[in-house]
């Protein structure tokens, strides 16, 4: 696929002599749905602002379909939509007014119809007329997605565009979200709700203290670095794991009733025949067994805090 997002050698630092950004290499395919994760301070913020060219990196090069966010710049601009996180409306527009403004300040004519149609994608028809200083939270958050899409650009950034808002807005979002997929636009998503970034997208980036540890599609990644998990589940406690029992990867839960066997698949042995038959040949009286998959969350945890 043809990359619509190019980042080369990107580097950012304050003049405080914080480096938020350090050799971020990225390409972003036309089209696809890119989750980027990372705790707070991570420098995802940075890497979305300086895409969009709001942020301007101290090394490094952003192209946008093939053109500079630095000396390209409003061609660059006119291609992306931004949701920020923080709610910067005005407070005596109307909704209309609003989008629609937004809308000439990307030099697009003039289109009520497309605007109608846009608010009521968002469940905003019924508040057109209404300022935006009697709107609540959640239905100002669907404005900023309205602007954010009123020039009709072909990519799409969404920073942290679910946090604190209701169940039925987040419904609502990723309806928007898979259409715009459809239509060809790429999409960029921050989330702290890691669970959407693994329904929803089709790779993950993963950023810690300014780098780039990884990007990679959600399959492949969670193939890679996910772990399985055997629980044992016993009829009686044990006081520790019996010596024909021992093996690396196995542990003996808080309440001695139950052996979890952590391994990974990919390594192509994971011993979990013996281990059963062993048990088995032991006398140890079974109540359960279980098996569990490394979830996004667990990578992600494991990434970014390696000890824990």
């Amino acid at each position: 696929m043809t990359a619509i997002i190019s980042v080369r050698e990107l580097c950012k630092t304050y003049d405080n002599g914080h480096q938020a950004l350090k050799s971020i290499n990225l390409d972003i395919a036309e089209g696809e749905i890119l989750a980027l994760l990372g705790p707070n301070g991570a420098g995802k913020t940075t890497l979305i602002s300086t895409i969009c060219g709001i942020v301007t990196p101290t090394t490094g090069q952003v192209l946008v379909d093939n053109c500079d966010t630095v000396t390209q710049f409003r061609h660059t601009r006119s291609l992306i939509g931004l949701v920020p996180q923080e709610l910067t409306l005005g407070a005596f527009d109307t909704v209309f007014d609003t989008v629609s403004f937004s809308r000439g300040l990307f030099g697009k004519k003039a289109d009520p119809q497309f605007i109608r149609q846009l608010l009521r994608d968002l469940s905003l028809d019924d508040k057109k007329d209404s300022p935006i200083r009697s709107l609540s939270g959640g239905m100002k958050r669907r404005v900023l997605i309205a602007k954010a899409l009123s020039h009709e650009p072909r990519v799409l950034f969404l920073d942290e565009p679910t946090a604190g808002v209701d169940v039925e807005l987040r419904r609502d979002m990723w309806r928007i979200v898979g259409r715009l997929r459809e239509s060809g636009v790429t999409i960029i998503l921050t989330t702290h709700y890691i669970e959407e970034a693994e329904a929803i997208a089709d790779r993950v980036g993963v950023i810690n203290g300014g780098e780039l540890l990884l990007v990679d599609e959600k399959t492949a990644l969670m193939q890679r670095l996910g772990k399985r998990r055997l629980e044992i589940q016993l009829q009686t406690p044990l006081a520790a794991i019996p010596p024909g029992l021992a093996r690396p990867g196995l542990s003996l839960s808080q309440d001695k009733t139950c052996l979890i066997y952590s391994y990974d698949p990919a390594a192509g042995s994971s011993d979990i025949t013996a281990l059963v038959k062993a048990v088995a040949a032991l006398g140890l009286p079974l109540q359960d067994l279980q098996s569990h998959k490394s979830s996004l969350e667990e990578i992600f945890v494991n990434l970014v805090h390696p000890q824990s």
